[in-house]
């Protein structure tokens, strides 16, 4: 499956193979001694993942329940009227699928695949960006699309890609699409990042969303094994990033059929000035008491 897929998550191995996460894990661990692939948070890469991008095909089979759960949770985020700009992937394509039901939304993007799940929108207005096509996630970059990008202003930016760290932000493996991916944060008063909790801790070879300018988080629920995902989420939570938790079976985080928890976890942002970074550092930020209970909710996910 790693061969055929570039990478794997360890849910999906564990149904798969139908038996348990920590036998999965074990296995995992032996084939990595071996140099047959390399772990990843949750999942497993073929070797030298570092620098590999897997294309299109492989990535919408990987985290499919999780991807669901973030784009039902990060819809809630959109308003009716709002203008918006959503990034290439295959979880902002299934944020796109929900979109549809907002009526006098705008949506501007890069990514043939959002532009697809919103073709038959009628109350959904779609402004496509220029550029090149880059076949192996159907997304448009380079110059073209940069520029067509230069003087928009819209509310939020909606952005998904290869890995997350508190350290260096939102990363990707391919140049051209980091680059577009900035001039689209550019545009956006707030940008929410949408990741999995196998991205959370994984860098990549180049930013696009340096922490500081990350507003939301919505990811899933990490396995109580997760460590590293818990530990990478209250560093998040520690640089001011709100974070959204969904469950990982495709409905909210919480009981089942509750209201989707949303753990607003702003701490202390680095000094902004101007621009995007000003306008970020202006926001309300919340009280002592509210800090404190999201963090202890933050903690409990590390304990578990």
């Amino acid at each position: 499956m790693v061969r055929a897929n570039g990478a794997v998550s360890l849910r999906e191995l564990a149904r798969v193979v139908q038996t348990s996460e920590v036998t999965v894990r074990r296995d995992v661990r032996a084939l990595e001694a071996e140099g047959l692939l390399d772990r990843r948070h949750g999942g497993a890469v073929l070797p030298g993942g570092f620098t590999r991008e897997s294309g299109f095909p492989q990535k919408s089979h990987l985290a499919t329940a999780e991807k669901t759960a973030i784009a039902d949770l990060a819809a809630g985020l959109v308003e009716e009227g709002e203008a918006i700009v959503v990034g290439a992937g295959t979880t902002t394509q299934e944020l796109a699928r929900r979109l549809a039901r907002v009526p006098g939304l705008t949506v501007v993007t890069n990514s043939l695949l959002v532009a697809q799940a919103l073709a038959h929108a009628n109350r959904v207005e779609v402004v496509m960006t220029g550029g090149t096509l880059r076949g192996s996630n159907y997304a448009l970059v380079g110059s073209g699309a940069e520029q067509s990008l230069q003087g928009l202003r819209v509310s939020k930016a909606f952005l998904s890609g290869s890995g997350l760290t508190a350290e260096r932000g939102l990363s990707t493996s391919n140049m051209l699409s980091a680059s577009v991916d900035r001039a689209l944060v550019q545009a956006a008063a707030e940008v929410v990042v949408l990741a999995d909790h196998t991205k959370l801790g994984t860098d990549t070879m180049f930013q696009t969303v340096a922490t500081d300018l990350i507003t939301r988080l919505v990811t899933d629920d990490p396995p109580a094994h997760d460590e590293r995902a818990a530990t990478e989420l209250q560093a998040l939570a520690d640089q001011g990033v709100q974070i959204a938790v969904a469950g990982a079976n495709g409905a909210p985080g919480g009981e089942q059929g509750s209201t989707p928890r949303r753990r607003a976890v702003p701490g202390p942002r680095r000094q902004a000035t101007g621009g995007l970074r000003g306008m970020l550092g202006d926001q309300q930020q919340p009280g002592p008491a509210e800090r404190e209970r999201e963090r202890s909710r933050v903690a409990d996910l590390r304990r578990r």
